[in-house]
């Protein structure tokens, strides 16, 4: 029989394993675990522990799978839940989930596997982003709401950026990799940037009482309007000033956009304020990408503070709340160390930038001791939700 996209989830089958029920399961499981193991592997090969060796080197693997192993699992996970709700149409559940999940984890492991020929791990790497696309596609085209088309062009985009590194790995051409991997931290961008409006505003109105958020029109279309146009800028004039200019401007819409949400009531609830400070990394990280253009601070400082604390923290603040929603559970009950994690990977970050630029002599402490607290995070975070993402609901419903 073929696989159809909303095979029935297998908890229905079993009535008690439901990793493959929706899309958020065995995805978010995917980026906590690759977190975890992602960057202790990268701490030992940094230190020399281990040879480095596979398909990339060693700040090319790392870089790579950040992006393309965990962001990608994230961004997955979510779409594969959320369109359902967007549109009323069917994602993918049960077996084609399943498959769609062992194309990442293969592309993780190949690209780390001496002797494995190089184009296999490429095209397996590569295939799993149109995958996901193919398999959304139909409802995010066709559903009610055509603003979800943009979500098609930015698999696309994401696609690309995967394109590029590989084929700068494989020789093809020069240069191509730093704007692959700056091309994918912008599609990500752009995916988060889409995602937040929808959800922080909500979030917060629903969770405090009395917040109002303030959605001004013209921010909306300027902050996709800005980082396209720095994306583009990023892309052809790689930190210079055109591209400069383009960030800072994308870095003052998203602070007023930010300003708008803000309530202060959103301190007394750890699975609501991870958001905002996370998207509040996103604008600092921006600011400072565009003070990199200027080369008043090097451009790895400004992707940290992207990839670190904007990424980073908001991902995991949107996977935590996104799990308890979608499993019937209280989404305001994060436990005691779901609140330690979110401080630990924010001083993580604070660490890995700044630290760098006011003691570059430590730059290898800054490393092993952001690594080691974005580990304890992400260790803190798989072991809370790995007994949820793998139960059926609380209350019956299926998903």
């Amino acid at each position: 029989m073929p696989l159809q996209i909303g095979d029935p989830p297998v908890m229905r089958k079993s009535g008690g394993f439901a990793l493959f029920a929706l899309g958020f399961r065995p995805f978010f499981l995917a980026a906590g675990v690759s977190a975890l193991l992602l960057l202790g592997l990268w701490l030992v090969l940094w230190q020399g522990v281990i040879p480095a060796g596979g398909y990339f080197t060693l700040v090319e693997w790392h870089a790579h799978e950040m992006l393309f192993g965990y962001t990608t699992a994230v961004i997955a996970g979510f779409l594969l839940t959320a369109v359902k709700n967007w549109t009323g149409m069917a994602v993918p559940t049960g077996r084609l989930l399943a498959i769609i999940a062992g194309i990442w984890l293969l592309g993780r492991a190949l690209v780390l596997i001496p002797g494995v020929p190089g184009w296999v791990a490429a095209v397996t790497d590569l295939a799993f982003i149109p995958l996901v696309g193919w398999s959304l596609w139909r409802p995010l085209w066709h559903g009610p709401n055509k603003a979800n088309r943009i979500f098609l062009a930015i698999f696309a985009g994401m696609a690309l950026a995967n394109l590029l590194m590989h084929l700068d790995v494989a020789g093809v051409a020069q240069g191509l990799w730093p704007r692959g991997a700056y091309l994918m931290v912008d599609m990500v961008l752009l995916v988060l940037l889409v995602v937040a409006g929808r959800v922080v505003p909500f979030f917060t109105e629903k969770a405090v009482m009395g917040a109002r958020s303030v959605i001004r029109p013209w921010v909306e279309k300027a902050t996709f309007v800005s980082l396209v146009v720095a994306a583009a800028a990023e892309l052809a004039f790689p930190h210079g000033p055109v591209a400069g200019v383009a960030l800072l401007a994308a870095a003052l819409i998203q602070g007023i956009r930010l300003a708008g949400w803000y309530n202060n009531g959103i301190w007394r609830m750890p699975i609501l304020w991870v958001l905002h400070v996370g998207y509040a990394w996103l604008v600092l990280g921006l600011a400072l990408r565009g003070l990199a253009g200027f080369d008043l601070l090097p451009p790895a400082v400004a992707m940290h503070a992207i990839t670190i604390g904007g990424i980073g923290v908001l991902t995991l603040g949107m996977m935590a709340r996104v799990a308890l929603g979608h499993t019937g559970r209280n989404i305001n009950d994060t436990g005691p160390l779901l609140p330690i994690a979110f401080v630990l990977l924010n001083i993580g970050a604070v660490l890995r930038v700044f630290g760098p630029l006011f003691a570059a002599e430590q730059f290898n402490l800054w490393i092993n001791i952001s690594g080691g607290l974005w580990i304890l995070a992400f260790a803190a975070f798989v072991w809370v939700y790995t007994p949820i993402l793998i139960s059926p609901r609380v209350d019956g419903r299926p998903g």
